[in-house]
């Protein structure tokens, strides 16, 4: 199994790239499927939970301060340096990579987890970053507002983008951390997170069971994104 498969980030780079108009994640991100989910991420859902109004704000505003970006005319280079805040503030990424490293987070020591995590950010950040350019033009319209089987709250949205057909993305919004965060998107029927807790679990299966030959090749994927082949 290649190395590729697993790290190019499947889930978030294509998918959240491709329905949310750059924005993931998480990410990210997914409608809890797995036992594991209990002991990863103890939550209660009441408290969680957030009314359909603030839910609706909150994507709109993030929403329209990711068009903002990706729709100006900035260099490349500016639009990618004002995501990483934009990104980090809005989306729950440390709680989308508890859940992506799935059974393997309870075997992991302390230390692989703060450097996992760290590597989690910034594979997600390249990801993104690496998509912006494909989405000038975008814009994308609120629908339905509702809860999951989990408590969180769903989003719908229609992604508009030039030249493409309508794609449908349901934005799974969590207020676990103390305010709303996005915690997962639903494109084409697929929950991002889960594809990628998926891809980790099989990459770790097939490598020894060893968490740290994940962190190795998300190590060696970040310097790979910083210096391209090709480049002197």
């Amino acid at each position: 199994m290649s190395t590729k498969r697993f790290l190019s980030v499947a889930g978030y780079a294509k998918k959240a790239a491709r329905f949310a108009g750059c924005n993931l994640a998480a990410f990210t991100f997914l409608a809890g499927a797995a036992p594991a989910i209990g002991t990863l991420l103890p939550t209660s859902h009441a408290l969680a939970a957030i009314s359909p109004q603030q839910a609706s704000q909150f994507m709109q505003e993030f929403g329209n301060k990711l068009l903002t970006v990706i729709n100006s005319d900035e260099p490349l280079s500016q639009k990618q340096a004002r995501m990483a805040p934009l990104l980090f503030s809005n989306v729950d990424v440390d709680a989308i990579g508890r859940y992506c490293l799935g059974r393997y987070w309870n075997v992991a020591t302390p230390e692989q987890r703060t450097r996992f995590l760290k590597l989690f950010h910034q594979v997600l950040l390249n990801a993104v970053n690496g998509k912006i350019g494909d989405f000038k033009g975008v814009n994308f319209t609120i629908g339905k507002v509702s809860s999951n089987a989990d408590g969180d709250t769903v989003v719908e949205t229609v992604v508009i983008r030039p030249g493409q057909p309508q794609a449908s993305v349901h934005w799974i919004i969590s207020s676990e951390s103390g305010r709303p965060q996005v915690i997962d998107l639903i494109g084409e029927g697929a929950s991002l997170r889960l594809t990628q807790r998926n891809d980790y679990s099989s990459y770790i299966a097939h490598n020894g069971n060893n968490v740290e030959n994940l962190l190795g090749a998300m190590q060696r994927q970040i310097e790979r994104n910083a210096h391209p082949a090709g480049e002197q």
